[in-house]
């Protein structure tokens, strides 16, 4: 019995923003437009229903207007006094900095180009934006964040016609005799079926799910991390392409890993997101951290919170079992800098230093001492939580150094939250025109049908990266891969 056979003139690999923001943008030119999807229709979209941010240049309250329609400007105003811009050259240096000036200047200077074009044009077609509540360094939040997104994305491509293909895994790419990608080959529920199209966008996530490919690449440990997203992206689009001579690209060595819930689960479907988003623990940077042998082993704010937490797992997951405890005292609860979802943390609380570490099973001499210790070496200076900048009050003479948000934990009770490496995406992936995400070959010349976008481009990332970056660049890049796929399916 022969393959089904199904015909189209864009085949995007994938259903995440960046996936759907390439299936939007194919449909402006053409409407016929196919989508595989290894998940069911519950659980679609990728790791998407994480965030709700993205990150992107702004050079005042204008800008922000078409993405806040249903805000005044004295809704908007406390923001934008905490942030009243993000340039592009700002936002260049930016993530230059939080990648140690390692990102690919062609693939930032797109990013940082089109963002903010990125962003209207995801407000045409449907999507709009809140004032930013959460403690981060930006300054709107999506309506609904990621998961919202990505339902009014599926309710305005299901309208279109697009044609959905769940529990469908990719396999293999399928190429015509000049080395054109015509189509995809996939495991359906059915068996197995070949999807001819014109052009191929792969948007189909990184390996992250995948152990083997995590150990290859992010070393040892990393196999037996636990995920903060879905167990569905295990690097077949990025096997499928470097199978065809496509360039690997950026840094396959580093990933985002954040510090999360110690009873983080093994992975979180995009369907139980809410559960996901409580398990977050983005607080260390108004308190310390402390592994198992009750030892500080990172500066807990050398920058913004939005600038650390994807290098802050790794830190983590460095430590005697992958394991530390963020320690507060009341000074912070009473100050309301509390994220709601510490209200379901695992969590100790005791009214000494002592009995504390007892509840942690820690080396109760040993954590009083690196406490002390600590509060000894805090300077004299403003404490400033601001999320958009830092304070400067620092510690002196001890290692290592607190450089921002530094202030004695000497009022009780006392708290500490056991937290984990939660990984979220790896930075490594494939090289692009950036103009036109089109995918790159080995021999150093384009592959001809195919493009990639999302996690799938590597480059930007090196490890680290801001908040609401990865968002921002799937967007981007998603809408420049659909628009040039759509025009080459004309072309062929």
């Amino acid at each position: 019995m022969a393959d089904e056979t199904y015909h189209y003139d864009v085949l995007i690999v994938g259903t995440g923003n960046a996936a759907c923001s390439a299936a939007l943008a194919a449909l402006e030119k053409t409407p016929r437009v196919g989508m595989l999807e290894k998940a069911s229709r519950r659980d679609r979209g990728g790791n998407s229903a994480l965030t709700v941010l993205m990150r992107f240049a702004f050079n005042g309250a204008e800008d922000l207007r078409p993405l806040v329609r249903n805000y005044s400007d004295d809704e908007m105003r406390p923001l934008l006094e905490g942030l009243p811009h993000r340039t592009e050259a700002e936002l260049w240096d930016e993530i230059m900095r939080v990648t140690d000036n390692q990102s690919d200047q062609e693939m930032l200077q797109v990013h940082v180009t089109e963002s903010l074009k990125t962003m209207h044009w995801l407000a045409s077609k449907g999507h709009d934006w809140s004032p930013a509540t959460i403690r981060d360094d930006n300054v709107v939040t999506m309506n609904g964040g990621g998961a919202g997104l990505q339902q009014r994305n599926f309710s305005i491509l299901e309208k279109a016609g697009v044609v959905f293909h769940y529990e469908t895994s990719a396999v293999e790419l399928v190429q015509n005799g000049q080395g054109r990608v015509t189509g995809v080959k996939a495991l359906t529920p059915t068996g197995f079926a070949t999807f001819n199209a014109k052009s191929v966008v792969l948007a189909c996530g990184s390996f992250e799910s995948n152990p083997e490919m995590r150990a290859r690449y992010l070393g040892p440990g990393w196999d037996m991390i636990r995920l903060r997203g879905v167990p569905f992206n295990t690097g077949d689009g990025l096997r499928m392409a470097m199978d065809i001579g496509a360039m690997p690209h950026g840094s396959w060595t580093t990933c985002h890993a954040s510090p999360q819930d110690i009873n983080l689960p093994v992975f979180t479907v995009p369907s139980a997101h809410s559960l996901r988003d409580s398990l977050t623990r983005y607080m260390y940077p108004w308190g310390i951290m402390v592994n198992t042998k009750a030892e500080r082993f990172v500066d807990e704010a050398w920058d913004t919170r939005g600038r650390t937490y994807a290098a802050m797992g790794r830190a983590i997951l460095a430590q005697p079992s992958g394991i530390a405890f963020q320690i507060h005292d009341a000074k912070i609860r009473k100050m309301n800098l509390y994220t709601p979802n510490y209200a379901s943390a695992t969590t100790a609380r005791a009214n000494t230093l002592e009995k504390l570490a007892d509840e942690l099973d820690l080396d109760a001499a040993k954590f009083v001492k690196t406490v002390t210790e600590f509060n000894t070496a805090v300077q004299p200076g403003k404490y400033n939580p601001d999320r958009h900048q830092l304070d400067g009050k620092c510690t002196a003479g001890i290692y290592p150094p607190k450089s921002n948000y530094a202030l004695e934990i000497d009022e009780p009770p006392f708290e500490a939250w056991p937290v984990r490496c939660g990984l979220t995406f790896a930075f490594g992936g494939l090289k692009i025109d950036p103009k036109t995400a089109q995918t790159q070959h080995v021999a150093g010349r384009p592959i001809a049908g195919l493009y990639a976008a999302g996690e799938m481009a590597g480059g930007l990332w090196v490890g680290n990266y801001a908040s609401g970056s990865g968002m921002m660049a799937g967007a981007t890049f998603g809408r420049i891969a659909g628009t040039h796929a759509a025009i080459a399916a004309q072309q062929s």
